[in-house]
């Protein structure tokens, strides 16, 4: 187990790397330091003598990729990709392009995401088991046809739909909830009351047809016919041998989402005027603020990675009959 976890760090370094490389290129395919600089002076007409002294101060003013110019090994040290990008493996963020502490920025905005992000995935898991348990218990009948047309359409509509839904009919419609805003300590509550309800609702559809899937293929298993012929009633072969078995394929999934939580909902985050690091991440793009969008998917790869690791090791914990070497 140790070796192979390693084995899967090491792995990751170069994969690492070839993440921060493609972001590096896509970003200033688009803009050159000159276009950042002009944006975050902003002034389409300052000068040049402005811009170099900008790109100066935030270390945008050597070569890009290779620096032809520079001594034998400075030639790949000495250019903005490894200058930006080698704090990243030491979770130095640095600042960004308006001047702000990026890591600080992280460790504050987190709070806000992981407040939406685990009761949405709690309340989703909870509401998709029991309705796919519901409709696996009255299979090939007129509910078990009909949850799946309702489930196809739930997951053909845009995530858009709920989230302006939501805020007219809960929101502007009742008056339950504020639309959008966000606060501190127990105030903080109503304002996450629809973020929440939305995100549970956009993956319902697609979370119960899943997890419905997993069901139908362990009930059709030797195990479920012997405890049938035992006499067991069919809540008990449900509830004690399907969904038993079934959380092995659905706990890995589980796992792997847990290190993303960390990264927020983009959309909803915008929408609802939350400050997690979805928006973070959005407003980033806005400004074109290369600096954090580096950070943001540097450590998007980390968790993503992580997840992974930890699916494994779950698999190995709920399933005696994989063994990791």
């Amino acid at each position: 187990m140790t070796a192979y976890i390693l084995r899967r760090l090491l792995y990751a370094i170069p994969i690492l790397i070839g993440v921060n490389l493609i972001t590096f290129t896509l970003f200033f395919v688009v803009n050159s330091p000159d276009d950042m600089a002009r944006m975050q002076l902003g002034d389409k007409r300052v000068t040049q003598e402005a811009i170099d002294t900008w790109k100066a101060e935030h270390g945008y003013d050597r070569p890009l990729l290779y620096n032809a110019d520079a001594p034998r090994l400075q030639r790949l040290t000495d250019t903005i990709f490894f200058e930006k990008s080698l704090k990243l493996f030491a979770f130095d963020f640095g600042r960004s392009d308006s001047g702000r502490d990026i890591g600080y920025d992280i460790r504050q905005r987190m709070w806000p995401s992981l407040a939406i992000a685990l009761p949405t995935l709690l309340v989703g898991l909870a509401i998709a088991i029991s309705y796919a348990l519901m409709i696996v218990f009255f299979r090939a009948t007129y509910i078990d046809f009909g949850s799946v047309v309702l489930l196809v359409a739930m997951m053909s509509i845009s995530g858009l739909f709920y989230i302006i839904g939501g805020q007219f009919l809960i929101g502007k419609l009742f008056h339950l909830v504020p639309i959008s805003g966000y606060d501190t300590g127990l105030e903080a509550l109503k304002f996450l009351i629809l973020p929440v309800v939305v995100g549970v609702a956009a993956g319902i559809g697609s979370s119960t047809r899943l997890y419905r899937t997993f069901f139908l293929e362990e009930i059709n298993r030797d195990y479920v016919r012997t405890a049938r012929a035992k006499g067991l009633r069919e809540r008990v072969v449900l509830f004690r041998h399907v969904l038993r078995n079934a959380l092995i394929p659905i706990l890995t999934g589980v796992v792997a989402v847990l290190p993303l939580l960390f990264m927020g909902a983009l959309i909803i985050e915008s929408f609802f005027g939350v400050p997690g690091l979805g928006s973070y991440t959005i407003d980033a793009i806005n400004r074109q603020d290369f600096s954090i969008v580096r950070a943001m998917v540097f450590l998007g790869s980390v968790l993503y990675i992580l997840g992974l690791i930890l699916t494994d090791i779950s698999y190995t914990l709920v399933d005696p009959r994989v063994r990791l070497s």
